[in-house]
């Protein structure tokens, strides 16, 4: 399994990938593989400010529906419209090409309040 060392991540199995004082938003090796084939991708929070934790939208595999939730407090600014067109790129690259939504950040410190990827491998493996 893939643990991207300059990651962050929630215990929901979201990632963050901080870029100055915005970040980058997507789902984790290990969500994608727990939820198998997804086949769509559901975000409707463009241009919305949210709060640590609220859901910013949806993500549908062959087996469930699962909520995706935002890792820090901050303003959606940008969905991939990739995954809309092709939702398997989640499946096939999960920490690259299938990001879900990139944000600015209230607070880029709010970071440190997540997991690194020894304690995000630490949870996995409780």
């Amino acid at each position: 399994m893939n643990i991207p060392a300059d990651l962050h991540f929630t215990p929901d199995h979201e990632w963050i990938r901080v870029e100055g004082k915005t970040a980058v938003v997507g789902i984790t090796d290990f969500a994608q593989g727990e939820l198998g084939d997804i086949v769509f991708v559901e975000i409707e929070t463009l241009g919305t400010h949210l709060e640590k934790g609220i859901t910013f939208g949806t993500i549908e595999a062959v087996k469930t529906v699962s909520d995706l939730f935002m890792p820090v407090t901050g303003k959606v600014t940008e969905v991939n419209g990739s995954v809309n067109d092709t939702p398997d790129i989640i499946n096939k690259d999960p920490y690259g090409k299938g990001w879900l939504i990139r944000i600015e950040m209230d607070d880029p410190a709010s970071v440190g309040d997540l997991m690194d990827a020894t304690a995000y491998k630490a949870m996995l493996n409780s």
